[in-house]
C-alpha cells in the first residue's frame, strides 16, 4: 500500500529532530523516537512530560532515557536604544512551535500547508478556524483562541505531537486522527477508508518529502 511505503520513508526523519534554542530535554522512547519536554518526572511505572504548560504520561517501558538539549548562549544586549521587537511572520510561528514541542518544523508546515495554505483568517465549512485548522472544542481543549494565529499555531502543534505520542510515532496514522479523529483511526485500526483523508495524508507526506534538504 502507498501509504505504509511513503511512512517507512518519513519515520526515519522524526527520529533525529533538531535542536532548538529552548533549554530542555528530549524523552528517548523504545521505538527511537525523540519527543521535547521542559522537564520531565517520574511515579512508579509512569514517567510525566511536562511541556508548554501541558503534561503528557506515558509508561516507563516506553522511555529509554533522556537527552540534555543544548542551551545557545544569550545574545549580549545592545547598549543602543532599544526597539520594539518585529512581531514574528507566520512561517516564523510555526517553526517556534514545532521546536518548542520537539518536532520537525517542515511536518508541522506540511500540515499548515494542507490545512489551511498558511491562511489565518481560513474556516471550513465544519467550523475548523486558523492556520492549523482547529475545531472550537479541541481549542478549548488547549485554552486556545483559535481565531488568534499564535495560539492556534501552538494548539495545533501540541495536538499533533500527543497524536504522534499515542500513535507511537506512527505518522500515517497521526495525520489521519488530525483529519478524521483519533476515534475514526481507531476504529479502523489505522488510516480510515475516507477519500477525502487518505488524499489529505498523502498530500502533508509529498509536501514533507518535498522539503527534505
Amino acid at each position: 500500500m502507498i501509504l505504509k511505503a511513503r511512512a517507512a520513508f518519513i519515520l526515519p526523519a522524526l527520529l533525529m529532530l533538531a535542536g532548538s534554542c529552548f533549554a530542555g530535554e528530549y524523552a528517548v522512547l523504545a521505538n527511537g523516537f525523540r519527543i521535547y519536554a521542559d522537564h520531565h518526572d517520574a511515579d512508579g511505572s509512569i514517567v510525566r512530560l511536562h511541556a508548554n504548560g501541558g503534561v503528557t504520561e506515558l509508561p516507563a517501558s516506553q522511555v529509554t532515557g533522556f537527552e540534555a538539549e543544548e542551551r545557545m548562549p544569550e545574545p549580549a544586549a545592545s547598549l543602543s536604544e532599544s526597539k520594539p521587537e518585529p512581531q514574528p511572520t507566520a512561517r516564523e510561528m510555526i517553526t517556534d512551535a514545532a521546536k518548542r514541542n520537539g518536532l520537525p518544523p517542515e511536518l508541522v508546515h506540511s500540515v499548515v500547508a494542507a490545512e489551511s495554505a498558511y491562511r489565518a483568517n481560513a474556516v471550513s465549512r465544519k467550523g475548523a478556524i486558523g492556520l492549523m485548522q482547529l475545531m472550537p472544542a479541541t481549542a478549548r481543549n488547549y485554552g486556545a483562541d483559535p481565531a488568534d494565529p499564535k495560539q492556534n499555531v501552538a494548539a495545533g502543534t501540541q495536538y499533533l505531537r500527543e497524536l504522534l505520542l499515542k500513535y507511537d510515532g506512527h505518522v500515517t496514522r497521526a495525520l489521519a486522527a488530525y483529519n478524521a479523529g483519533p476515534g475514526a483511526v481507531d476504529r479502523y485500526h489505522g488510516v480510515p477508508p475516507y477519500s477525502e483523508t487518505r488524499a489529505y495524508v498523502a498530500r502533508v507526506i509529498r509536501e514533507y518529502q518535498k522539503a527534505q534538504p
